[in-house]
């Protein structure tokens, strides 16, 4: 089994930073893409940041230029650095992982998510 464990949210102040930590824990054999969704009150859960085994990064253009995604292949976790946090960045994030395992002989590749963290930005 595969587990996805985050931790970092809570309730900031406008122009305030946070950061958001996941960790990717069980019978991973290669875990590839990393990213981070949030899902505000009421509205559909959406991209925020996404990171290949690479290192390479794409972003929600309500983001760039003050969100930073990262992550640590050898510690299988990933983190979103937050600034100048705006209400409308209030949510809940999820930690998702694209991850191959062992299944036997074969290999499974599929995606994994975390429990939700909520990030609450007060104007």
């Amino acid at each position: 089994q595969v587990q996805l464990v985050e931790s970092g949210g809570g309730l900031v102040e406008a122009g305030g930073s946070l950061r958001l930590s996941c960790a990717a824990s069980g019978s991973t054999f290669r875990i590839n893409a990393m990213g981070w969704y949030r899902q505000p009150p009421g509205k559909q859960r959406e991209l925020v940041a996404g990171i290949t085994s690479g290192g390479s990064t794409n972003y929600a253009d309500s983001v760039k230029g003050r969100f930073t995604i990262s992550r640590d292949n050898a510690k299988n976790t990933v983190s979103l650095q937050m600034n100048s946090l705006k209400p409308e960045d209030t949510a809940v994030y999820y930690c998702n992982a694209d991850i191959s395992r062992w299944i036997g002989l074969s290999i499974s590749r599929d995606d994994y998510w975390g429990q939700g963290t909520q990030v609450s930005v007060s104007s």
